[in-house]
């Protein structure tokens, strides 16, 4: 057997590099890189040597990295990923809220902290946080809830196991999700004779599970039987890029399509049988619909509960859930008929047993009804600089947007707005985070999807609380030269939960600034915060001052901050749903008490394992 020698680090980096698309491509596009002493002499030393093959990435920000590497793959359609690399210690456990993320939105990200050494000779080494009861445990394995898979490399040799592993599991339909081999320190500068072969370049590929045969039929019947189906369009139609395959089949059989955040994009906006969002910050077309419905079709989603507005959406007493989905875990949820494949290869087929059945199922007037009430929330105010809703600012960027337009955002209420409103011409222009819904994915996020899609506007919308989590990767994409255009919507504070403490019978209390503990009143420049890491910014007055600097933006050439005064108390009447948010059945507030029972009539409208 022919081998090589090289250290442990220097084995991973030429394994990862070896590993290609079916288009060709690399599949670890890059390395995000935070050095510090748990890996800057062991991987730091590998990846300076590979830069031609594996290309090295320097973020401010361990989180900051790791989120810009994950949207990166969910612009791929998870068919390229990123590796993400962080000292031990802090630099760890930054990137356990990104792991999280990766996760719960089942996106593939590769996470190399480093660790204490395997030797444990030098214990305990800087930033080591000792277990008193377990000589084993390290900050890494605060990672092992939040991994599809999880090894600790205390052997070189390890790798030859782990590292097919994490390729399996980053490419597979089912499992994808992030990766974590924490690299003790001292074992990356270890050396190995290695087979040679271990290195070969090798294609991955993307695998279609087909759906089981009396699994088919019984779905088939099921929709057969169906008065007034629909289909609920999640994520999974965009990764398995079935969306041609959605629109066949909706155009085929007349069954109208309705988006979760994850989903949208999947079908044009202007799509006769495009019912927009659904549920909590759903439109009004799509939940009267689904009221309705005596079937739902749900492709690609894990059906959260803003999707299924708590589980009291679907009002209809005969309504079934028909569950297409490559993971059996969701397929079964809610006592749904499971359809366990790829989504791609169940439209096909379902539409090949359906024949030229069709539904009888209109939504033409609810969809007209609900375009109406859009423009309206969208259109530019009237009168002078009165602070504009988020609705108002949506409109605005969207009518500076052209086809080539990603929008991208994550936490707070832009979401729902951006949910209910936005309107996507294509496939990927529609970009949020909203399983996990964390504050402070924009800003990196938006760099990801630029990097991932380079000849595309990426415009990142997020307010003022979610800027302050994080900002940092603003400063790299100035750096990187990868120009993202940002609206910063400020409206002094944390608004959508705001409105949610008020909406549960709350007093306004620790959420907008004014209403928080303070000796000084907060005056913060976002503009001037921004300029200083590089970008180019400028505060604007009104809706109509916003279009002309976004114009400015777009002739721009690096990244572009817009910062803009918006009301923090308004949101879009029209649609939206209820949603669980537990009311407390005791309190010195009448207004609580008000909410409480409106709180217990809502919970009669769940149904729970039917």
């Amino acid at each position: 057997m022919s081998t090589i020698r090289l250290t442990a680090a220097q084995a991973l980096v030429r394994y990862l590099a070896a590993q290609k698309t079916p288009e060709g491509d690399s599949f670890i596009a890059g390395v995000w890189a935070i050095f510090g002493h748990g890996n800057v002499a062991g991987l730091g030393e590998a990846l300076y040597h590979a830069q031609d093959t594996l290309p090295t990435y320097r973020g401010h920000n361990e989180q900051g990295m790791a989120h810009a590497a994950i949207a990166y793959a969910k612009a791929s359609n998870r068919r390229r990923a990123m590796a993400v690399t962080s000292s031990i210690g802090p630099g760890a456990t930054n990137m356990v809220t990104a792991a999280a993320l990766a996760h719960v939105n089942r996106l593939p990200v590769l996470l190399l902290p480093g660790d204490v050494f395997s030797t444990r000779a030098p214990d305990p080494v800087l930033q080591q946080v000792e277990d008193f009861q377990d000589g084993t445990v390290s900050v890494n394995d605060t990672f092992r809830p939040v991994s599809r898979y999880f090894d600790r490399i205390q052997r070189p040799e390890q790798l030859l196991t782990a590292l097919p592993r994490a390729m399996a599991v980053l490419t597979d339909p089912v499992e994808c999700g992030p990766v974590t081999l924490a690299m003790c320190q001292d074992v990356q500068a270890e050396a190995y004779d290695w087979p040679v072969s271990f290195f070969k370049e090798r294609t991955l590929h993307f695998r279609r599970p087909a759906p089981d045969a009396d699994e088919l039929a019984t779905a088939v019947a099921a929709i057969q039987a169906a008065k007034k189906p629909m289909i609920i369009a999640g994520g999974g139609v965009h990764y398995s890029l079935a969306t041609d395959e959605l629109k066949s089949f909706a155009e085929a059989h007349n069954v109208p399509v309705a988006e979760t955040q994850a989903g949208k994009s999947a079908l044009p906006w202007d799509h006769e049988l495009n019912l927009g969002s659904v549920g909590v910050t759903g439109s009004s077309a799509a939940n009267a619909v689904a009221e309705e419905a005596d079937l739902i079709i749900a492709v690609g989603t894990r059906l959260q509960d803003f999707t299924t507005g708590s589980w009291a959406l679907f009002k209809n007493p005969e309504r079934r859930i028909l569950q297409l989905n490559a993971a059996s875990y969701d397929s079964g949820k809610h006592n749904a008929l499971p359809l366990v494949c790829d989504a791609r290869v169940g439209l096909q087929a379902l539409t090949q047993k359906l024949g030229g059945w069709k539904a009888a199922t209109d939504g033409a007037s609810f969809r007209a009804e609900w375009l109406s009430a859009l423009d309206k929330a969208t259109a530019a105010p009237e009168g002078g600089n009165e602070l504009p809703t988020d609705a108002q600012v949506i409109g605005a960027v969207q009518r500076a947007s052209d086809a080539d337009t990603t929008v991208v955002c994550a936490a707070g209420g832009l979401p729902g707005e951006l949910h209910k409103l936005w309107k996507t011409d294509k496939p990927g222009g529609y970009h949020l985070e909203y399983g996990y819904s964390c504050m402070g994915y924009e800003i990196a996020g938006g760099l990801g999807v630029k990097m991932a899609k380079p000849d595309s506007e990426v415009i990142v919308m997020v307010g003022d609380g979610s800027y302050m989590m994080m900002n940092s990767e603003l400063a790299t994409s100035v750096m990187m030269g990868q120009k993202i255009i940002v609206v910063l919507l400020d409206n002094r504070g944390f608004g959508c939960i705001n409105r949610l403490q008020m909406a549960t019978g709350g007093d306004n209390f620790n959420n907008l600034l004014d209403d928080a503990y303070h000796t000084e009143p907060s005056q913060i420049d976002f503009a001037a915060h921004a300029g200083a890491m590089g970008a180019t910014s400028e505060h604007v007055s009104s809706i109509e001052e916003l279009g002309e600097a976004l114009e400015r933006a777009k002739a721009s050439s690096k990244s572009y901050c817009v910062v803009i005064d918006t009301d923090p108390l308004p949101s879009t009447e029209a649609g939206g749903h209820w949603w669980d948010v537990a009311v407390p059945e005791v309190s010195s507030r009448k207004e609580v008490n008000e909410a409480r029972k409106g709180y217990e009539n809502a919970l009669a409208d769940q149904r729970l394992g039917d």
